[in-house]
């Protein structure tokens, strides 16, 4: 393995190359080794740029997190447009893509780097799946505001289940993502009694309720 090589830019190599071995292998493999070994470097290298290994995996959530912000925001922008349903339903599939899940346990397991998260942000502690549920709720608020979720809607207990339930269905798949009319059914299911329902037969492809 080289020992010397250069990365370029190599903060971001180095989250890559953390991305590939957590999707690869799961988080009990992502070690300083192996993130090094995968981008082909020293050790040294991460070193160089992170104080510790704790350090460079809250950068790594800080900076995925980050990167929802433009489903969180499409979904947002949304509101108003298609149906509740269906804009939920393909916000749940790009906020829930492979690495978000992937994260998740990692924060969930490492008492650390969930203690560095939340020094470095409000709700940190929780990072992906707090940003997940920002998201939703927000939009969920656009949506009331609109007249086209009830206004005595709680939008607390909608969130949480929203977002639990779509990151149980998407940490669930071996390997492929759940179907598109599965987590439809989920969000359809979830949101019954709070949006109301349209004439004519369901519909399982986005654009129903």
């Amino acid at each position: 393995m080289p020992t010397g090589m250069h990365l370029r830019d190599a903060r971001q190599q180095l989250f890559e190359a953390a991305e590939r071995v957590l999707l690869r292998a799961g988080p009990n493999a992502l070690t300083s080794r192996a993130v090094t070994d995968e981008a082909g470097c020293a050790k040294g290298v991460l070193h160089r740029h992170f104080a510790d290994f704790d350090a460079f995996l809250a950068e790594l959530v800080l900076d995925r997190a980050a990167r929802l912000e433009s489903q969180a925001a499409a979904l947002r922008e949304s509101a108003g447009t298609g149906t509740v349903a269906g804009n939920l339903s393909s916000a749940l599939t790009a906020l829930f893509g492979p690495v978000p899940v992937a994260i998740v346990p990692l924060v969930t397991f490492r008492d650390e780097l969930r203690a560095r998260l939340r020094a470095a942000r409000p709700g940190g502690g929780i990072a992906i799946l707090a940003d997940v549920a920002t998201a939703v709720s927000g939009y969920l608020a656009d949506e009331r505001d609109r007249g086209r979720v009830a206004a005595d809607a709680d939008l607390d207990s909608l969130t949480l289940s929203l977002v639990g339930g779509g990151h149980l269905l998407f940490a669930d798949r071996d390997p492929d993502p759940p179907a598109e009319a599965t987590v439809h059914r989920l969000v359809t299911t979830v949101l019954a009694g709070a949006v109301p329902r349209r004439p004519g037969p369901e519909r399982t492809d986005g654009s129903g309720t």
